[in-house]
């Protein structure tokens, strides 16, 4: 299967184009650049794993675009709590990534298993 057409890919790489849109105007420029990476890091990493030619390369970036969930979801608290982010759109960001995080759990755990190998 493409990355392109997974539910997975698609829902995370729409976060990442909501969160470069509003935040295109922020002026703290270290925060947008840590927040901007994590949440392009999810879509990133799961195109990367999926273009690898082995299983294990495949399970470790997925599990890094996992990771970048909990990361974008704190900077997504910070930001809000700093008023850098509308606290309506970090909640909704929040539980996307939070989502996206388990959608991404049950891939690894899919492609953990014996079955998953074939995939």
């Amino acid at each position: 299967m493409r990355h392109e057409q997974m539910e997975v890919w698609q829902r995370s790489k729409q976060l990442s184009v909501a969160v470069y849109r509003e935040l295109g105007g922020l002026r703290d420029f270290g925060f947008k650049d840590q927040i901007t990476r994590s949440a392009l890091s999810i879509p990133s990493n799961i195109a990367e794993g999926f273009e690898r030619f082995t299983e294990r390369e495949k399970f470790r970036f997925v599990s890094i675009a996992k990771g970048s969930c909990g990361e974008f979801a704190t900077q997504t608290l910070i930001g809000i709590e700093v008023g850098y982010i509308p606290e309506d759109v970090g909640q909704q960001w929040r539980s996307e990534a939070m989502a996206l995080s388990r959608m991404l759990g049950s891939l690894l755990k899919i492609l953990a298993s014996p079955s998953g190998a074939s995939r």
